[in-house]
């Protein structure tokens, strides 16, 4: 067996992996927590009661983080004309149509965000093989297909992140860098759930939030207490 690393056994005396956190609790464990020489990612995965395999359970939908989530944006937005005049004037990073389809054709995806207008996703829907294991693809549901150009960059900009189920009942998303102040970090999460909560398909029966954890990017998975989140987030 490999030796752990003299970090890792550090936080193996704060941590106890047989019990459920308070959310608060758990996030003052996280930034007490040694550190590796970098700003780390806090992450959040959440369990939820639907299946995945029925259409009429999945769960997806937008939300803005009030506090970001820490992560350099690089957006790029397809358009033409006074779309993209608007595009730019609105902050987005990169900004184009033909040429960038060209790029993106040839393997480009050195960016964290996509948007399009709606008379371009009939030559980018063609790039799916390219976008869609990145999870790239502009979508109507996620607000990345859209003719207002201009409040889909502010909000990305802003901290509006998408999330949803993926194949295995499971949503994961960055909520935040350990850096942030605690209390900040708990409201993204909060936002986060509350926003997932509001998304349970009416097709789901029983318990819809199962469980989560809340993890670093190199550091502990520490179990939440999920009657606590629910009364927070109602």
């Amino acid at each position: 067996m490999a030796k752990r690393s003299k970090r890792m056994q550090e936080i193996d005396k704060m941590v106890d992996p047989s019990k459920t956190y308070k959310l608060e609790e758990a996030v003052d464990i996280l930034k007490k927590a040694p550190a590796p020489k970098f700003d780390q990612s806090v992450n959040m995965a959440l369990r939820v009661g639907v299946d995945p395999k029925k259409s009429d359970q999945l769960v997806r939908g937008t939300v803005s983080l009030p506090h970001g989530t820490g992560q350099k944006i690089v957006l790029v937005v397809i358009a033409k004309g006074e779309k993209a005049k608007e595009a730019e004037e609105a902050g987005a990073d990169i900004v184009g149509a033909d040429d960038l389809l060209e790029k993106i054709k040839g393997g480009w995806t050195d960016f964290t965000a996509l948007i399009a207008t709606p008379d371009m996703m009939r030559e980018l829907g063609k790039l799916g093989k390219v976008l869609g294991p990145r999870g790239l693809m502009p979508t109507p549901k996620a607000g990345t297909v859209t003719t207002d150009v201009a409040k889909a960059v502010r909000e990305a900009k802003a901290g509006k992140i998408e999330f949803k189920v993926d194949k295995t009942g499971n949503i994961n998303n960055a909520v935040g860098k350990i850096s942030f102040k605690a209390d900040n970090l708990v409201d993204n999460l909060k936002t986060l759930v509350q926003a997932i909560n509001k998304a349970k398909p009416s097709s789901s029966k029983g318990v819809y939030l199962r469980s989560m954890y809340l993890s670093t990017t190199m550091g502990p998975g520490l179990k939440i207490d999920l009657s606590n989140m629910t009364a927070a987030t109602a």
